[in-house]
């Protein structure tokens, strides 16, 4: 047995168009300068992760971007995935491949839409509000 492998980072999925629009700040005006700006704002968190449970430390951090924001690029900290259709669609993929990649695997969607809400449980995957990420 290789003790050398290292578990993955829990995972953190940012559907970012439903965390932009969670605050009235005139982000439709620049869609893909908002992502922008909430990609560097998930830059600290990958390093330091969120207060409690798993989520503390270090996490690989995902920034699912579509529409506008598509030409948003990653950062080292935070890797960026352009949706070529639906957001939602493209983050119940990248759950599910997670999970199956390494199930039991801590896995936190970042999201207030409630259908995707429950497609990513139903996975196995925890969720949470934008204000987690991105103070109101």
């Amino acid at each position: 047995m290789d003790t050398d492998v290292q578990p993955p980072l829990p995972l953190l999925v940012v559907d970012a168009a439903n965390v932009v629009g969670s605050v009235p700040d005139g982000w439709w005006r620049d869609r893909r300068g908002a992502a922008e700006r909430l990609r560097d704002a998930l830059v600290p968190v990958a390093a330091d992760g969120l207060p409690g449970g798993p989520w503390a430390g270090p996490l690989e951090v995902v920034l699912v971007v579509e529409g506008a924001a598509r030409a948003v690029e990653p950062v080292p900290a935070v890797r960026v995935v352009a949706a070529s259709g639906s957001g939602d669609d493209r983050i119940v993929e990248l759950v599910a491949g997670a999970l199956a990649e390494a199930p039991g695997r801590a896995c936190l969607v970042v999201t207030a839409d409630r259908e995707l809400r429950s497609r990513v449980t139903a996975l196995g995957a925890e969720v949470t509000g934008p204000r987690t990420v991105r103070p109101a």
